[in-house]
């Protein structure tokens, strides 16, 4: 019976740690699932046979349970007495012995117990692929940090970043033999699939469509296997949801497709085929890596100590008068202890890679630029006018080929001519459509880069755009607005954890706010828009990284409502968001603190009084009325420009009450009377002080299509009050482009991020119109002229990217090393990620040739080999400004000033396969650098070089290579 408790706490073990260390994933092959089970043969080995064993070696020396000693003396202590014809129990040698196994502990008893704690200590923090920082005080109750504060926002996982990237509920494909592909796609649910929360009792699970589980492209090339995201009974496992899909797919699957059925096995599942693996990367990725801890082997470390205190080593139950029983307790709180920290130890180094990898700073995989005709020299417009991807996307976004309008100022013919592009200034270029070769002659036209770039757009999940342009734009931004996705119920973009809604919420915003906050200016501002699902959230959240000292406003502001509630018995129809207004610092002032709104009063009629008007109509306020002409009445000879219409002047009958409208008239000419009452109309405009209720302008609005688009009436007043010309805002919830939009219009530089699929669509394509300058939103009712202009759109890499492109790599040098067994441990403990990945993170021997350095890409849900913009990463990793970009003879230099030190620099990169450095040489020369002038304060070359180097202030040298760049700031 023994043996078999014995062997179950310690298989409980090894499955608890099977599950935290991920290696019960086999069948995932994708992220760091895919890094985990690349290791996998050698973090078991490790476990099994390095780290577990230590429990019985940590309570062998500390003399714990020696009773197999004791048994050894008591059998030669038996033996001498029966060899001199003694009874043995007569002896004391022998009572004492026997005394002493009698009470001692067993050292299997022991170890089994120790098994048993480890396996509830990392147990009971780890769910569902995450650890969360519950503290258990005792049964169902729980500790959380209090540091003393008045009033305290936690929850669950405030020491967690959620990485909610661009790849949740999107569709999912791979590639097949054949110039074959297979996309996995989700269809409408017949339950309402907006709606995440879960229903008491359910959770979503994926389910083959079994209407129309598949279907073939036109072409044949792609197979699509249609799935819903719908609600079962939590018994309902996904595991089996698959396996039938597995079966319905198969009986319908198409034969030029059967390659799908080829066996991708894994020492698990021998017979697991590529379809199946598929299917499970498909639903795992959905369900799984939500947090990355921030500190886990801190906090595991100090929930360690807290467990051995409450529940292992309890004081009032130790017994010192028993020294083997003392010396137990406390060789199994050590051996605890020791095998923990290292179990920690190592998952720490797990989770620490993971955010390494969460915080680097991502690739710039593309950039381009949308700039109106206006600003492009005509000498390209020959090549501009050639290109039929330009031309399709004119005919799309602006329809030339179907109306004249304001913007087509001659008529449209194919193909297009000089002189059509001559008179159309306001045309919005593309650079994605053409050659790199047209955009570095492009950009080279420009002078003060950046100052001539009116916005920029970035294609990345939120927080990693952040980051990149920190050192860029870190105290420039005057004010950020964001509206985040805060109906949480209700918005299909927005995936949550069962059970952790408003915590994941609070945690993807409190990153997002915390490092966009050293972006804005002492003297900027920040405001959020939330609902009633987290408005009270918000305002603790935002107290906490601005103080509530910052607090200036909560607005008011119309929200889209149904004029019909079907449940006004219980509830009242919410007509308002809230929008949180803080400051940064104190400096903070309102541009426009006390802006009057111009509002129009409904129009009225006007008595005169009897001095004034009764009498004769042709006079009015003591001004004699000639006879009408035309429509209108005029004014005597001293007012004779002025007019005013037959509607604005009636004469009121005091005797019958008839109104006349018409006519010169000297009596009522129902009843005779002569005693008329002249009334004019009043066309009223009151100015109103701007107050904290903005229910006289819009909220919302529905001008793209977009769901929760915001009105440009309400970004409108939001940056005319926050910000002047020329500064800049910031919106890193993007969507439809409503903030960008208006902070165009109204003359400010604007960032936005948006990392949804509809970026192309909605965000993009919306900024390309106000370029082109559409008269839509504010620009038609405040008649604002055109403007033209140029912005920057840039993609990034994505998390998953720099996971599909990490590999592991032990060279021959590091193998010899780890035959060394305290060395292994130790690395296998802190170092093996780290080391083993550092050539896939930054591989800078691709260097030599910048312009060709190429990842992993998933685009349309397809991974493809991509050249990544390494020049334009650069650029960020310092924080340059760019003045100029040229491309002279092969050497691209940029040239700009930097953010933080204001140094003006210089940005040199070649091909150091094509571009030796005696060419080098020769081109700094012919340029007329020099690294002792004082015309640039640093220098930066790819590949090592001669240039001659000086010292610089604060021990820094002038001439810098980019891969040490790199190196230090990626």
């Amino acid at each position: 019976m023994a043996t078999e408790i014995n062997n179950t706490n310690y298989q409980k073990l090894k499955n608890v740690l099977k599950e935290v260390f991920q290696l019960d994933q086999a069948d995932l092959d994708f992220g760091i699932y895919r890094i985990m089970n690349q290791k996998r043969e050698d973090i078991t080995d490790f476990l099994d046979n390095r780290l577990l064993p230590q429990v019985k070696d940590v309570l062998a020396k500390n003399g714990s349970g020696n009773n197999a000693k004791i048994q050894e003396e008591l059998n030669t202590a038996i033996e001498q007495a029966k060899s001199l014809g003694v009874d043995p129990n007569t002896l004391p040698k022998v009572q004492e012995l026997q005394s002493k196994l009698a009470n001692s502990i067993s050292v299997d008893g022991l170890e089994q117990e120790v098994y048993s704690h480890l396996a509830n200590f990392f147990k009971r923090y780890y769910k569902d692929g995450d650890f969360i920082s519950l503290r258990r005080y005792k049964k169902d109750v729980y500790a959380i940090p209090y540091e003393g504060e008045e009033v305290k926002l936690h929850w669950a996982n405030h020491d967690q970043y959620y990485i909610k990237t661009s790849e949740y509920l999107k569709n999912y494909g791979f590639k097949i033999t054949g110039n074959k592909s297979v996309k996995i796609a989700l269809k409408e649910a017949s339950t309402e699939q907006n709606n995440n929360k879960e229903q008491s009792g359910k959770e979503r699970r994926f389910e083959i469509f079994e209407e129309q589980p598949v279907e073939v492209s036109e072409n044949g090339n792609t197979l699509t296997l249609n799935f819903t995201y719908e609600q079962h009974d939590k018994k309902v496992k996904q595991d089996k949801l698959i396996s039938e899909a597995l079966t319905t797919i198969v009986s319908n699957l198409p034969s030029e497709f059967n390659d799908v059925l080829a066996l991708a096995p894994t020492e698990k599942n021998k017979k697991r085929t590529l379809l199946e693996k598929h299917l499970n990367d498909f639903s795992a990725r959905n369900t799984f890596d939500y947090f990355i801890h921030k500190d886990l082997g801190g906090f595991l470390s100090r929930e360690l100590d807290f467990y051995i205190k409450n529940e292992v080593l309890y004081l009032d139950d130790i017994n010192t008068d028993n020294e083997q029983d003392f010396t137990a307790q406390l060789s199994k709180v050590k051996a605890l202890k020791q095998v923990a920290q290292k179990i920690i130890t190592f998952l720490a180094q797990l989770e620490n890679f993971q955010k390494k990898l969460w915080l680097k700073k991502k690739f710039v995989v593309s950039t381009n630029y949308c700039i109106t005709l206006d600003r492009i020299p005509e000498s390209y417009y020959p090549e501009i006018a050639s290109n039929k991807e330009q031309l399709e996307e004119w005919k799309e976004l602006f329809k030339i080929h179907e109306q004249k309008d304001d913007l087509l100022t001659v008529a449209y013919s194919e193909p297009l001519t000089i002189d059509f592009l001559k008179k159309q200034p306001y045309l919005v270029l593309d650079t994605k459509f053409f050659a790199q070769e047209f955009k570095d002659k492009l950009l080279a036209e420009f002078d003060d880069l950046d100052k001539q770039t009116n916005g920029l757009l970035i294609n990345s999940e939120n927080f990693q755009a952040i980051e990149l342009i920190k050192n860029k734009y870190n105290d420039r931004i005057k004010h950020v607005y964001i509206d985040p996705p805060f109906n949480l119920g209700q918005n299909k973009n927005f995936l949550y954890k069962t059970d952790f809604l408003d915590s994941s919420w609070l945690s993807l915003l409190q990153d997002r706010i915390n490092s966009s906050k050293g972006l804005v200016k002492k003297d900027g501002s920040y405001s959020v828009r939330c609902d009633y699902h987290g408005n009270y959230l918000v305002r603790s959240l935002m107290n906490k990284y601005f103080s509530s000292d910052n607090f200036r406003n909560e607005l008011y502001v119309n929200r889209i409502f149904k004029n019909k509630n079907l449940n006004a018995v219980k509830t009242l129809s919410y007509t308002y968001d809230s929008l949180f207004f803080y400051s940064i610092t104190n400096a903070f002032e309102f541009v426009n603190p006390v802006m009057k709104l111009k509002q129009t009063r409904e129009s009225y009629w006007r008595h005169m009084n009897d001095s004034e008007g009764q009498g004769s109509a042709k006079t009015f306020f003591g001004i004699e009325l000639e006879p009408p002409i035309g429509k209108h009445w005029k004014y005597g000879q001293e007012n004779i420009d002025k007019k005013i219409n037959i509607g604005e002047l009636r004469l009121d009958c005091k005797n019958c009450k008839h109104i006349h409208t018409e006519g010169n008239i000297d009596s009522c000419p129902s009843c005779g009377s002569i005693n008329l009452n002249p009334k004019y109309l009043v066309h009223a405009t009151d100015e109103k002080v701007l107050g904290t209720s903005w229910g006289d302008i819009s909220g919302y609005s529905n001008t793209t299509g977009f769901s929760t688009e915001n009105a440009e009436e309400l970004l409108n007043r939001i940056i005319q009050i926050s910000t002047n010309e020329g500064d800049y805002v910031l919106d890193y919830f993007a969507g439809s482009g409503t903030t960008q939009s208006v902070a165009h219009k109204l003359n400010r530089k604007w960032i936005g991020v948006e990392m949804g699929k509809y970026f192309d669509f909605y965000t993009k394509n919306r900024l390309k119109k106000v370029l082109a300058n559409k008269h839509t939103g504010i620009t038609k009712k405040h008649k604002i002229p055109y403007k033209g202009g140029l912005f920057k759109y840039i993609e990034l890499e994505s998390y998953e990217d720099v996971l599909n492109n990490l590999r592991l790599n032990t060279s021959a040098n590091q193998s010899s090393m780890l035959t060394n067994k305290d060395f292994n441990d130790e690395y296998m403990l802190n170092y093996m990620l780290d080391v083993e990945s550092r050539g896939s993170l930054l591989n800078i021997e691709a260097f030599q040739n910048p312009f060709n350095y190429k990842l992993n890409i998933t685009r349309d849900n397809e991974s493809q080999e991509t050249i990544i913009d390494l020049v334009e990463t650069f650029n960020y990793l310092i924080g340059l400004h760019v003045n100029t970009i040229q491309t002279i003879k092969g050497f691209k230099v940029i040239t700009g000033v930097t953010n933080d030190r204001k140094e003006e620099t210089l940005v040199i990169w070649r091909n150091t396969v094509e571009k030796s450095n005696a060419d080098l040489n020769d081109f700094f020369s012919k340029m007329e650098f020099s690294t002792r002038d004082t015309e640039f304060d640093r220098i930066y070359v790819n590949g090592d070089n001669h240039l001659e180097n000086l010292k610089i202030g604060d021990e820094k040298w002038k001439v810098v290579l980019i891969e040490e760049v790199f190196n230090t700031k990626i």
